[in-house]
């Protein structure tokens, strides 16, 4: 996976292409090129310990309603808008919103570590609906529309499948 990365901090503004590639249980990091030596483990929700060529960094990060991370990494703090080719632009921008009843899938095989709404609550599009983990990555699944969680499927700690229905959003 290949994400263009811009950081604003208060030395600046830089783009940076992160790549991400599996190998066994770890991932290889490219950045801008170039192969780093990298390994991360989250140490409590939003806060990540990070081994980077020998350094050692706690970073703690928030995203805001507009899909920017807030990042601070030791003491310094940054901002970060990540382009991810594989997201859908139009869902994103509000462009444009399914209509009906939706079901709403697992993308990967994984196993259901946090729901983070209830059958009978109202969403919005692109809200969290739970978080499925699949090779230690967290993966927040997303309403595709404004509506009413009308049921979910799994609990926590349930094992799901590609393709397997999580929830359903009226």
């Amino acid at each position: 996976m290949k994400f263009e990365v811009r950081l604003v901090s208060a030395s600046g503004k830089k783009l940076r292409i992160v790549e991400l590639v599996r190998d066994a249980d770890r991932w290889k990091i490219s950045l801008d090129g170039r192969v780093v030596d990298a390994d991360v483990v989250e140490i409590d929700r939003n806060t990540l310990s990070v081994l980077l060529e020998g350094e050692s960094y706690d970073v703690r990060f928030a995203q805001s309603p507009e899909g920017v991370l807030n990042i601070q990494a030791d003491l310094q703090e940054f901002t970060a808008e990540v382009d991810d080719p594989r997201a859908w632009r139009g869902r994103q921008h509000g462009a444009l919103e399914t209509e009906g009843r939706q079901q709403v899938v697992a993308p990967m095989p994984g196993k259901v570590i946090r729901l983070l709404v209830q059958a009978g609550e109202k969403v919005e599009a692109g809200q969290g609906l739970l978080v499925v983990e699949a090779m230690k990555m967290q993966n927040e699944i997303r309403s595709p529309k404004n509506g009413i969680v009308e049921r979910l499927q799994v609990k926590e700690g349930q094992p799901v499948n590609a393709g397997e229905v999580l929830a359903w959003v009226e």
